[in-house]
């Protein structure tokens, strides 16, 4: 049962009708990838099971996983205004109980939360370097999101294995241009890649993102790369995306 919340100025309400869950987004933080992230995790539907979801942003990566599992999930974001976002969306969609937004920084995490003591970590970190002669966005909030200005890539890592038990899961996205730099911070944080997935704009298309599943102290090999998405399909969101938004129409 949802409930009801005050908006911000420039926020508005989403909807994912496929699940039936509603964000507080804003023109300043919204992103697709939340969707993709959440859908390509396997998690388990037991309420047993402990799921972190780093760089939580708006919180939209861990409310909609709360549909895949009965499961505790915490979420962990540096932005106050973001994190606060994320609250109210937990707020009005009746959450309480199951998702909890923290607003702190990254390196603190081992001061609240315990090592190896989650089944599953959920992460969509900063994609970009931050580097002197990079253009970064005005808004601070997206700049912040968007630039490992406050974190990078091998402190997320060595931050989801240090929470994850033995053979949990991390599910990541991130852009292909840094992949090889990816494969290699798994391996320094005993996170073996088991399952990738390309994500294009569209057929003939470079990929502009990958998803990718590693198992916490996993056998090395066996790496899948899996079918490719399309995001599109001329104009219009490609149909496997449409029914991840919108739900699947019954023939």
């Amino acid at each position: 049962m949802t409930e009801s919340v005050n908006l911000n100025g420039n926020e508005r309400i989403d909807q994912l009708y496929s699940q039936d869950i509603k964000i507080i987004q804003s023109s300043e933080v919204f992103s697709l990838d939340a969707v993709l992230l959440a859908n390509f995790a396997k998690l388990k539907a037991s309420p047993k099971v402990k799921i972190m979801d780093l760089c939580a942003g708006n919180g939209a990566v861990g409310l909609f996983a709360s549909q895949k599992t009965k499961g505790q999930i915490f979420q962990i974001e540096l932005q106050a205004k973001l994190a606060d976002m994320g609250k109210r969306s937990i707020e009005l969609n009746g959450l309480q109980n199951q998702v909890h937004m923290v607003n702190m920084d990254l390196a603190d995490t081992f001061r609240k939360f315990e090592k190896d003591t989650f089944d599953f970590v959920l992460c969509n970190p900063p994609y970009f370097k931050n580097q002197i002669a990079s253009k970064k966005n005005p808004n601070p909030y997206l700049a912040v999101a968007r630039h490992e200005i406050k974190t990078n890539l091998d402190q997320v890592l060595e931050t989801s294995a240090g929470l994850l038990k033995m053979n949990g899961k991390l599910y990541l996205v991130h852009r292909p241009a840094r992949f090889s730099e990816i494969m290699a911070s798994l391996a320094r944080h005993r996170l073996a890649p088991k399952k990738i997935r390309l994500v294009y704009p569209r057929q003939h298309s470079e990929a502009n993102m990958v998803l990718i599943e590693a198992i916490k102290d996993g056998r090395k090999g066996g790496m899948r790369f899996v079918e490719p998405l399309y995001t599109y399909e001329g104009k219009e969101y490609s149909t496997e995306v449409k029914g991840l938004l919108y739900g699947r129409k019954k023939s």
